[in-house]
């Protein structure tokens, strides 16, 4: 890299999460490059700084597509600040010779502890009754929805770091774990000590819980919409911390609505934040921000890490978490 190299952050003006000094990513990266934080809507607000910079970090939720990709000048790497990817345009930095990386282990514990959070907010009623409590009456109208967690199956979507982080969570709770993931080798089930399903709809159909814990891509996107919805039971609660359009919105909130379905805890929603007053009213719904990953500490480690992917990108080091096939 040539000197005076030049690191860009950039954050999403709508909620940005990082600092204005940029303290934890210059501690870090040194006099090795200069460190530019911008706010940015959509990658029609990059600037002529920011396409100079020979990396970039980029948080999520801003969306950096090919049209964005085009415009930077001398840029080695693009991290994703965080686990998901899709908010890039992986193909068009690809074709330009750019790496992206993500930071895909920093929230393992923060993501699967937030998924059981979620899941027994809904196994055992707790903002009802603390809504019933308030209002002065203690008649436990939610009682038919409350369930001995024993007698439950909780099936996960995809058990990588955080689906297994969620799986010996939710065992260790007493649920029976089934998981289906087509992508990994037999034995899997048997490291973990649960019970492996070969089909979506098989796990759907036993499901109590279903907790989804897959990537967001051509595969996946709707993997969960109004078929799926109706091969759980009507008594079954969904959790996703995951991507939010892995499941299809108009087709949940629709079953939430309607008492197809007892209830979901969503982290994360398609076209997020939730876009309407009607939307929000939703009866049975649990939104919390797309916040499962975040505490003091998995901001600290993944911000560390970007940065460090970034120091490693302007002086020509081995990149870690490459995701797009770039060397």
């Amino acid at each position: 890299m040539p000197p005076n190299s030049h690191i860009a952050i950039i954050d999403w003006r709508t909620a940005p999460q990082g600092d204005a000094e940029s303290a934890i990513e210059k501690a870090i990266i040194g006099s090795a490059a200069k460190v530019t934080r911008h706010l940015c809507d959509t990658d029609a607000d990059l600037d002529d700084e920011i396409a100079s910079a020979n990396a970039i970090i980029i948080w999520h939720n801003m969306p950096l597509t090919a049209q964005g990709i085009a415009k930077l000048k001398n840029c080695r790497a693009i991290i994703r600040n965080g686990v998901g990817f899709d908010s890039v345009d992986v193909a068009a930095a690809r074709e330009r010779g750019i790496a992206v990386c993500n930071v895909p282990d920093y929230g393992t514990e923060e993501v699967a502890d937030h998924a059981i959070a979620l899941a027994m907010v809904l196994c055992r009623q707790i903002l009802p009754l603390d809504q019933e409590a308030k209002a002065l009456g203690w008649n436990i109208k939610v009682g038919p929805k409350l369930r001995r967690l024993s007698t439950l199956t909780f099936g996960i979507v995809g058990l990588g770091r955080i689906g297994t982080a969620t799986a010996l969570r939710a065992k260790a709770l007493g649920f029976r774990v089934i998981f289906h993931d087509p992508y990994l080798p037999n034995g899997a089930d048997k490291a973990v000590g649960i019970t492996r399903v070969r089909s979506l709809d098989e796990l759907l159909t036993q499901t109590d819980v279903l907790s989804l814990h897959c990537p967001l891509n051509a595969e996946t996107r709707h993997l969960i919409a109004e078929r799926e919805l109706s091969l759980l039971k009507p008594t079954s609660f969904i959790v996703n911390t995951a991507r939010g359009a892995i499941i299809e919105k108009t087709a949940i909130l629709a079953a939430l609505r309607e008492n197809r379905l007892a209830g979901a805890g969503l982290d994360v929603i398609e076209d997020e934040p939730l876009r309407t007053t009607e939307e929000a009213a939703t009866p049975n719904l649990i939104a919390t921000c797309h916040a499962a990953f975040c505490s003091v500490e998995s901001k600290i480690e993944m911000r560390s890490t970007s940065a460090r992917i970034a120091l490693a990108a302007v002086t020509g080091q081995p990149l870690e978490n490459v995701v797009n096939g770039m060397v």
